[in-house]
């Protein structure tokens, strides 16, 4: 299986708090993905986690002590400084972070971080009075204009009963910003726009008309997006994901909203990319109280929404914006493909057979059809999140980006 992660040489520096146990699963989760993972642990966060646990779980030596590998002859803070392509530092803990803004360098740790010319990522976890104390704010503050990143917590209950931010994030969110460190950036400078998902056009308060979207390539794409370097907006219908970490997310329900959302940004983006579902019709009457089904007759007046595409084809300014569709058809995959480009005046066109298994609504992989001005390309079946990443392939090899 595909892994952005394989290859790459993570250095993780574990500190003293109660949040460095849910780190040792984010050590198996990027060995498992051929990671190389150093582990690099606080006289503190020994207390919490053995260092055996991390060297079991990626499989390599961890580091805790700032002489040993110096009484050998290597020098480590430099060595692992060196070798990464990004530190990682998770949990950070208050004192840390006042280490770190402070520029001590004490531990193996600091010094690594003090030597190092690659990404550094800052996950706080603390106490909820600690992260919003003055003086953490301040260092905090202190580590951006360093040139840190740091990685927000996330609010909820904690291991001392209070509630509220300073939780250590999940791993998927933070592996996002991973990525986007060790990742070749060549989305960089680019503000992309991304609509997913259906829309729900109310018929009374219990019933809707929509479709089978489940928005998840949409959401694939503005993930990829961000992790490239892109600056990225999503405006999502309904859905039940959440949305991709580090992406602003505009949620909509109806086509109208998404259409006003839609007009309200598409003029600061560099790339639109309409993957949604937007409904084609919405009901002409929205009826305030439910409709017994004992009805004697039901008829449903429909009128249509407008088109976003077809308008966004007419009013983007090609010469400096790149503008994507997506297609949903059951037959002649290609042939629909040229017509919705040419009379939708689009510079690429992705198509999928809803009618594939593997293609279809609500799955998690796909196969697209890739269609622009100048070749025809069919993209291999392979999970929506790799195939996002395929799109931007797409888009950057052939250097179909404005200004390129």
């Amino acid at each position: 299986m595909f892994s952005s992660f394989a290859g790459k040489h993570i250095v993780i520096g574990v500190t003293g708090s109660i949040a460095a146990f849910k780190v040792a699963g984010w050590v198996s989760a990027l060995a498992k993905e051929e990671a190389l993972v150093d582990v690099i642990m606080t006289a503190a966060a020994q207390k919490f986690v053995a260092p055996l646990t991390f060297a079991s779980l990626s499989g390599r030596r961890v580091f805790d002590d700032m002489f040993a590998a110096e009484q050998e002859g290597t020098m480590s803070h430099i060595g692992l400084a060196r070798e990464a392509d990004c530190l990682l530092v998770a949990p950070a803990t208050a004192q840390t972070i006042a280490r770190l803004a402070h520029g001590l360098a004490d531990d193996l740790l600091t010094t690594t971080i003090l030597a190092a010319q690659v990404p550094v990522l800052v996950c706080p976890a603390m106490n909820v009075k600690m992260y919003e104390h003055p003086a953490t704010v301040k260092n905090l503050k202190i580590l951006k204009e360093y040139g840190y990143h740091v990685i927000e917590p996330d609010s909820g209950l904690m291991a001392c009963g209070e509630e509220g931010l300073g939780r250590l994030p999940e791993w998927d969110q933070v592996s996002q910003f991973v990525l986007r460190e060790i990742l070749d950036k060549d989305l960089a400078g680019q503000s992309i726009l991304v609509t997913a998902g259906p829309t729900r056009e109310a018929y009374d308060p219990a019933r809707y008309l929509s479709n089978r979207s489940s928005g998840k390539m949409g959401y694939a794409i503005a993930g990829a997006a961000f992790r490239r370097g892109a600056e990225v907006t999503l405006i999502s219908g309904p859905t039940a994901l959440e949305p991709p970490p580090g992406v602003t997310c505009i949620p909509v329900t109806t086509a109208l909203q998404m259409y006003e959302a839609v007009m309200g940004n598409y003029q600061k983006a560099s790339v639109i990319v309409k993957a949604a579902a937007v409904a084609d019709f919405r009901c002409t009457e929205q009826h305030r109280e439910k409709i017994k089904k004992d009805s004697s007759s039901l008829m449903m007046e429909l009128e249509a929404n407008p088109d976003i595409l077809k308008e966004l084809g007419t009013i983007c300014e090609h010469e400096r914006q790149l503008l994507v569709g997506f297609a949903a058809e059951s037959s002649n995959i290609e042939q629909e493909g040229q017509k919705k480009l040419k009379n939708k005046n689009l510079d690429l066109i992705a198509v999928n057979d809803i009618l594939s298994d593997a293609s279809g609504f609500a799955v998690d992989t796909n196969q697209i059809t890739l269609i622009d001005r100048n070749r025809t390309v069919i993209l291999p079946h392979t999970s929506k999140l790799r195939t996002a990443d395929l799109l931007w392939n797409h888009i950057v090899d052939h250097k179909l980006l404005k200004g390129n």
